[in-house]
């Protein structure tokens, strides 16, 4: 069946436009897009920077350069990672983990406020010795006399015991102390001037010197200094003995002075020396086993 002429072909004729007349372009040249200027930031949910636009996909106008989400991923990870280190810096400055001071090592040792009642007295009073009964009542006058003091850098312990024959007269004169110190150092490690501060009783300018010898099997290190004898008519004698154990030291000194007319024999130096190691180790054991009292 043939069409005569246009008068039902809609498509013969031009149709009105929907939306009424559409006006001329008044720039037909489009303009040229200055590429100094500066660009509006990509606006994101509710005016935010640096989002894609709402329902926008990836690499979608909104996003600079087209990354999208990914930038904001970037973003989110790099904020995550400080966030996170921020956290640990914060625990490691709550625990010292930052601090430069090193930890104490006190080795199982406690402090003790009557270091007496740990000393070990045993060897003494085998070797013939006693304390010397009080003079009086007071506690200037007690013996032994022990006393203590815990510091934010040291608790440091003492014991003094004035000591005697068992078998001397009330005529003999003669003076036998012996002093125990054990020092738990809570800031700073002794054991690099140790050796040294007991090595020093050798370098001493004196009439009579000492002889320094190294102990061992009493902490992580010990040393002997023994005040040679200088040949005088009375009995006399010192001797140290000086024990580390971490970050604890112990000192025993043991001082003697007798007139050539004393009834009784002190012992001697090298008998000093068995008795302080002897002494040093049964009293080391029981400082680790105190407890704060």
């Amino acid at each position: 069946m043939s069409i005569s002429g246009d008068q039902n072909n809609p498509y013969g004729r031009p149709q009105p436009h929907p939306y009424g007349q559409v006006p001329a372009p008044q720039n037909p040249v489009p303009a040229q897009q200055n590429p100094y200027a500066q660009q509006p930031p990509p606006q994101g949910p509710a005016g935010g920077y640096g989002y894609p636009a709402a329902g926008a996909p990836l690499g979608a106008p909104g996003a600079p350069n087209g990354t999208g989400r990914g930038m904001s991923g970037w973003l989110w990870a790099i904020g995550g990672a400080v966030a996170a280190s921020a956290v640990w810096g914060s625990l490691l400055f709550a625990t010292g983990g930052f601090s430069s001071e090193p930890s104490p090592d006190l080795a199982g040792y406690g402090y003790t406020s009557d270091l007496c009642a740990d000393t070990a007295m045993t060897p003494f009073e085998n070797a013939g010795l006693k304390a010397k009964a009080s003079t009086g009542t007071a506690s200037k006058d007690a013996n032994p006399q022990h006393s203590g003091a815990q510091q934010a850098s040291l608790d440091i312990m003492w014991c003094n015991t004035s000591l005697e024959m068992k078998n001397a007269s009330s005529a003999d004169y003669s003076s036998i102390w012996l002093s125990n110190t054990a020092t738990l150092h809570k800031k700073t490690d002794p054991g690099p001037e140790f050796a040294d501060s007991y090595r020093s009783y050798e370098k001493q300018d004196a009439s009579t010197g000492y002889r320094v010898e190294a102990v061992p099997g009493l902490g992580d290190e010990a040393f002997l200094a023994t005040r040679k004898d200088d040949g005088s008519t009375n009995s006399s004698s010192y001797v140290i003995l000086g024990v580390r154990d971490g970050w604890m030291t112990y000192q025993s000194t043991w001082s003697s002075y007798a007139s050539s007319s004393s009834s009784t024999k002190q012992p001697s130096a090298d008998e000093v020396a068995t008795m302080l190691k002897s002494s040093a180790t049964e009293t080391l054991k029981r400082l680790q086993n105190s407890r704060s009292r």
